[in-house]
């Protein structure tokens, strides 16, 4: 597997709220993580540094392949939920920090296995045969008002409300984390991803830039077209080529 993860802060912002981290394993497990951070720009850091610092710790300690199917979701679950109490402790103990959270995107692959993790708006890609497959749904109000049908895909893109999250680590003294798994296959590509990427390059060109790049420079060239796009936001990538 290759691995290529890299973060930006942009045009726009001052500071980068955005953290990965990925891996992967001598035994043939891989992982990644990437999270948004929100709540203030000293508290945005902080939730994203420790939802990634306290969902590593856990991988390095205690990830190993014997787990099975139904094990490695109930640990990554554990891990999620972890995560998500150590920040909301942590805004309980400084009131600067208040209200502050973060998204959460993780990837686990255990031999032809993926294992994902989600809460908020950064995404996770299945990119195989040259097609682009979004693996999670926003938890986002224009999310929640395309499912109703109240709107397009097309107007969502634009929609005042389109930065609005309904789920992040955090926020609460519990997170409802959705836990899915897919089969993956030799030459797939999975891609983790904030907003700041979305938000300013569309599915079509994701899906040119894949097919015409190394996956080693696939981070590097997104974020790039990104930045292209505007900036608005940080940009994190990370792509793992299986």
């Amino acid at each position: 597997m290759i691995i290529s993860a890299k973060t930006d802060v942009g045009l726009k912002r001052s500071t980068n709220q955005d953290a990965f981290d990925a891996k992967v394993l001598n035994d043939g497990l891989a992982w990644a993580i990437v999270c948004d951070g929100m709540g203030g720009q000293a508290a945005g850091n902080i939730a994203s540094k420790i939802a990634v610092e306290r969902i590593t710790s856990a991988f390095l300690e205690n990830l190993s392949p014997k787990l099975n199917e139904k094990q490695l979701t109930t640990f990554l679950k554990a891990a999620a939920e972890s995560a998500n109490m150590a920040i909301f402790e942590k805004a309980l103990s400084d009131e600067e920090l208040s209200g502050m959270g973060t998204t959460l995107v993780c990837a686990v692959i255990k031999e032809e296995n993926c294992l994902v993790a989600h809460a908020g708006d950064s995404r996770l890609y299945l990119f195989r045969d040259n097609c682009l497959i979004q693996m999670t749904s926003d938890h986002s109000v224009v999310q929640s008002m395309v499912d109703n049908g109240h709107l397009t895909e097309e107007e969502a893109k634009t929609h005042p409300s389109k930065n609005i999250i309904t789920r992040a680590l955090g926020v609460h003294n519990s997170v409802d984390v959705d836990i899915n798994d897919f089969v993956v296959k030799e030459n797939d590509l999975i891609l983790l991803c904030s907003d700041g990427l979305t938000n300013c390059v569309d599915d079509a060109e994701i899906t040119k830039v894949l097919m015409e790049s190394e996956p080693e420079n696939v981070s590097e060239i997104l974020i790039s077209k990104a930045n292209d796009g505007g900036g608005f936001d940080n940009i994190t990538v990370v792509a793992i080529k299986i």
